[in-house]
């Protein structure tokens, strides 16, 4: 059974209705834009200004996330350049069923951000 990182999640948010595709499951442009915004909290966190995203180098969908799942994101720093800095979030679910509360990694990705200054230009971290 997969258990949760050791790590304290960036975020945490319960998948809701309003959140479905047409096949029921969550909208995976939902989940992704739950993963941007924690990646954007580490990568304001660490350069202490204003970022923007300017690419997603990979995401994986691993597994469907349902109505109801807590989901919970993990992010870390994967690298630094002159001006941006790459995130890997790694995103897991939390279901209830009947005995056991179900574990699982549901999808992974990361995302480069790019630290702006006060005119909106690429600022040096």
């Amino acid at each position: 059974m997969t258990q949760l990182p050791t790590e304290h999640a960036t975020l945490r948010i319960v998948a809701s209705p309003n959140d479905v595709n047409a096949t029921g499951d969550i909208f995976g442009g939902w989940l992704m834009a739950q993963a941007d915004i924690a990646g954007s909290i580490v990568a304001v966190r660490r350069i202490r200004g204003r970022v923007v995203t300017v690419a997603v180098e990979h995401f994986h969908f691993i597994k469907p996330v349902l109505v109801g799942d807590v989901v919970s994101i993990y992010s870390e720093i994967h690298s630094l350049g002159k001006s941006s800095v790459t995130v890997t979030v790694s995103i897991y679910i939390e279901r209830k069923p009947i005995h056991d509360v179900l574990v699982e990694k549901v999808a992974q990705g990361q995302f480069i951000y790019v630290h702006l200054d006060e005119a909106g230009q690429p600022r040096t971290i």
